[in-house]
């Protein structure tokens, strides 16, 4: 395997252990399970609320299978997925194409029902009250990894993906997670995929404000965390997946860890809000400037399947496959290209 390959299925599984890694993976994988524990999960929290009780409950099983419940790669990974099969398609008809058994973020859901009214891009990411959000830099590290060398063009197929479902710094935030990934798998170091990502954030946009603030937290990954709360989150949206907040994170901690997913992801992981998608972000990042051969065995072990918790069509679809399908594509054998 050559080491573009090894970076491109970094990139993939980086990304599944991140999203694994974040405490709403076991949320989104509870859909798996009957409606009936996840009602009961709801009474539990309003009991705790009423009686002053801490003990917080997480998603259970009772009397069912619990292999749903362990650890593995929810929402994040999947879409990344059905994004990499989805590479050659126009990118309104792919989303066109997805049926109602799909669960997805606001953004998406939004956008899936103003192409059913007949709005086009980029109308219909920008009429969209989630255009900010980063369901699109997720998926922009399959043309990340389909453009090895090439942030330019990694950047221009992202931002076409992204004015589906989003606008504004939503886009922005794609195209800098391309620009960096692509750079990342063939050859480049933390320095200059952090560079290129950042190139790729318009200034004067908030998003851009933001990963300089991030960049500047002082420390290493672990350490950088409480800085990077001070410095991104607000604290006072419902929703923690803000592209000017999680991507400046994702940007922040390659940085202070040199570009080693297993300092970035765990720091990524205690930033709570931003669990959704920060520590997947992050992970993509790491993971390719770490290799897929040198990431943790039993972490590659657990997040190579996909569960089908969101995409149903991708239950037990093999990731690190996929990958390879990107990299064989995309000519990413091409050793230490930048």
């Amino acid at each position: 395997m050559s080491s573009g390959d090894d970076r491109v299925r970094g990139a993939f599984a980086g990304l599944a252990i991140g999203d694994a890694a974040g405490w709403p993976a076991a949320r989104h994988r509870w859909a798996l399970l009957a409606p009936w524990t996840r009602r009961l999960g709801r009474e539990l929290d309003a009991f705790a609320e009423e009686h002053r009780v801490t003990a917080l409950p997480v998603p259970f099983a009772l009397n069912q299978p619990v292999a749903a419940l362990g650890i593995g790669p929810s929402d994040d990974a999947e879409w990344l997925a059905w994004t990499a099969r989805t590479l050659e398609e126009d990118r309104r008809a792919a989303f066109a194409a997805l049926d109602d058994t799909v669960r997805a973020r606001i953004s998406v859901r939004t956008a899936l029902d103003n192409l059913a009214r007949g709005l086009d891009p980029p109308a219909s990411g920008h009429d969209n009250p989630h255009y900010f959000d980063d369901a699109a830099a997720v998926r922009a590290v399959a043309f990340g990894a389909a453009s090895p060398g090439d942030p330019e063009a990694a950047a221009r197929r992202a931002r076409a993906d992204a004015e589906v479902t989003n606008a504004g710094d939503g886009v922005h935030g794609a195209a800098a997670m391309a620009s960096a990934v692509a750079v990342a798998v063939a050859g480049g170091s933390a320095v200059d995929a952090v560079d290129a990502g950042l190139a790729a954030l318009p200034c004067g946009t908030a998003i851009r404000q933001a990963a300089l603030d991030a960049l500047d937290a002082p420390g290493d990954a672990f350490a950088v965390v409480p800085a990077l709360d001070a410095a991104v989150q607000d604290h006072v949206y419902s929703y923690g997946v803000a592209a000017a907040q999680t991507v400046p994170v994702a940007l922040a901690l390659t940085n202070a860890s040199a570009g080693d997913l297993t300092r970035a992801v765990p720091a990524a992981a205690c930033l709570a809000s931003l669990a959704d998608s920060a520590p997947a972000l992050t992970g993509a990042l790491t993971g390719a400037l770490t290799g897929y051969a040198a990431l943790p065995e039993p972490w590659r072990a657990s997040t190579r399947v996909l569960a089908g918790c969101c995409l149903p069509d991708l239950a037990g679809a093999d990731l690190i496959a996929i990958a390879d399908g990107v990299a064989e594509r995309s000519g990413a054998r091409t050793e230490g290209k930048q």
